[in-house]
């Protein structure tokens, strides 16, 4: 990863890359790059590093908005020899500081706004690192700016063992502070990246595709994709880093994606854009959603929007320590089953030769026939290597070979896998992940719809609309052949609290709504 750039340029892979708004690290301020241009910033980004103090074997934390160089910095501190820690801006002043200690960095690359901000919330991020390199700052006292490093001398590529650390990601956080995993190079490159860049038929990536990613740059998807898209060529990648359609408009109208990868929360906030016959989407042949399931409406209405013949929506489950485990593909007569109630639950099989799946009981770890509802082990050799500081909470997910996703789940009996809820959030009453799906599908004004269980009460729905309304009429008659639910609370997009990658944190909303956090799973294995 450290001269991915650099082999790219040497090969000439003739992509073009835009961007929504200009890279942090670059001075010039461009919105469209080419790849020799990014390998030169790399370079540059890797002296930086070095002058500031970092070397091989060193930790290297970044913190900052949300843009693609976050991996362009995790490669230039691969480039000499330290490890990455990319950690989203979007956390709190107290858990960065909680992720921060653990991660012990020797330089923290951040922003000044991401510094002033952990100040408000009583955190000193700074105090973590032995060095503080500040991005878009010269004057913040006890750190280092960006002319204190500009013009350094650029380290040679230092190379290291295919098991050893490579980079450092944490997972999304929905029920508290995240866990910061460690992949190598042989996990998330080897593993990972390198079965992403096969060329399959109609779904592979193809050298004159327009491929638009929406995502969150802190996370470990990214960083992978970043390996597989750039090797694979295609024409051009545009760079979405907002959620607001407004704003991600015009970057698609200009370079029309024939190839689309967004978060889950990107995919319903742009959904207005799929109206009409110019839509941006309408060259569209391939949808790719992973991070987390996305309702059948939403799926519906991007596969319509395109004017291919045959688009094709590519859903991928996994997770931060695992990378992906199924694959699904929806087309236009599957989502429109979907539309019925039947929702986007069935998560596919097994990636072929990869990944092995199991259903176990919860309190035996027996395998469980299919369709009985257990605990969803999964084995594969792109699983990590751990977690940082938490070695305990590492060894209780994994359960002789196997590993523990933390899921319920039933087996189906062509294979695939049926997710109910994460263990966490379940409740005996009813799986709180399909009936999202049916009160999305019964009210197309919801945007999205969350349920929250607690031990010893009913389920409390929340359902997100456009001006946090709800029209009480249509509810019930939505709700009437389902188990018991609390009376709903109706929210707007903004008011719901949210992880980096757009999910909702379940439990806070849960402590908001009602000032408790009990719920009816263990939580042993989030």
């Amino acid at each position: 990863m450290g001269v991915l750039f650099d082999e790219c340029a040497e090969h000439r892979i003739g992509t073009r890359v835009h961007l929504d708004r200009p890279l942090d690290i670059d001075a010039s301020a461009r919105t469209h790059h080419t790849l020799p241009e990014l390998a030169t910033l790399v370079r540059e980004a890797a002296g930086w590093l070095a002058a500031a103090g970092a070397g091989p074997g060193d930790r290297v934390a970044i913190v900052k908005d949300n843009h693609w160089d976050y991996d362009l910095l995790a490669c230039a501190a691969v480039r000499i020899g330290a490890v990455p820690a990319q950690l989203s801006a979007h956390l709190s002043g107290e858990v960065l500081g909680t992720l921060l200690a653990r991660i012990g960095p020797t330089l923290l690359v951040t922003t000044a706004q991401v510094l002033e901000d952990g100040r408000k919330e009583g955190t000193d991020l700074a105090a973590a690192a032995r060095a503080t390199l500040v991005l878009d700052d010269d004057a913040v006292p006890g750190t280092l700016g960006m002319d204190d490093v500009r013009g350094h001398i650029t380290p040679g590529p230092h190379r290291r063992h295919d098991d050893e650390p490579l980079v450092i990601h944490h997972t999304s956080g929905t029920t508290g502070v995240p866990k910061l995993v460690v992949h190598s190079t042989r996990t998330i490159i080897g593993k990972l990246a390198r079965f992403e860049s096969l060329r399959l038929p109609h779904i592979g990536l193809r050298r004159g595709d327009v491929l638009a990613n929406a995502s969150s740059f802190a996370h470990g998807r990214t960083f992978c994709w970043s390996a597989s898209t750039l090797c694979m060529g295609p024409a051009d990648i545009s760079i979405i880093t907002t959620q607001d359609p407004n704003l991600a408009d015009p970057v698609l109208r200009a370079h029309p994606p024939t190839v689309l990868e967004a978060l889950p929360a990107s995919f319903v906030r742009f959904q207005p854009l799929t109206e009409g016959l110019d839509n941006p989407f309408r060259r569209v042949r391939v949808v790719i959603s992973t991070y987390d399931a996305v309702h059948p409406p939403t799926v519906r209405a991007y596969l319509r929007a395109s004017r291919h013949r045959r688009p094709v929506w590519v859903e991928g489950w996994g997770q931060t320590e695992t990378g992906p485990l199924t694959f699904r593909f929806h087309t236009r007569r599957s989502a429109d089953r979907a539309s019925g109630g039947a929702g986007t639950r069935n998560l596919g099989r097994p990636v072929p030769v990869k990944t092995r799946l199991r259903v176990v009981d919860p309190d035996t770890f027996r395998p469980l026939p299919s369709g009985q509802a257990g605990l969803v082990l999964a084995r594969t050799a792109a699983c990590a290597l751990g977690y940082v500081g938490e070695d305990d909470r590492w060894l209780a997910k994994r359960h002789g070979t196997w590993w523990n996703t933390g899921d319920i789940g039933a087996r189906n009996r062509d294979g695939s896998i049926e997710l109910l809820d994460r263990e966490v959030d379940r409740t005996p009453q009813l799986s709180c992940l399909r009936t999202e799906d049916l009160i999305e599908a019964r009210l197309p004004q919801v945007l999205e719809c969350v349920v929250l269980a607690e031990s010893g009460r009913e389920p409390l729905p929340v359902v997100v609309t456009a001006d946090g309304v709800l029209d009480q009429d249509r509810w019930k008659e939505a709700v009437r052949d389902l188990p018991p639910l609390c009376e709903p609370v109706a929210l707007t997009w903004d008011q719901v609290p949210r992880t980096g990658t757009g999910k909702v944190r379940r439990r806070e909303l849960l402590h908001r709504l009602t000032g408790r956090t009990g719920t009816y799973g263990s939580g042993r294995w989030t």
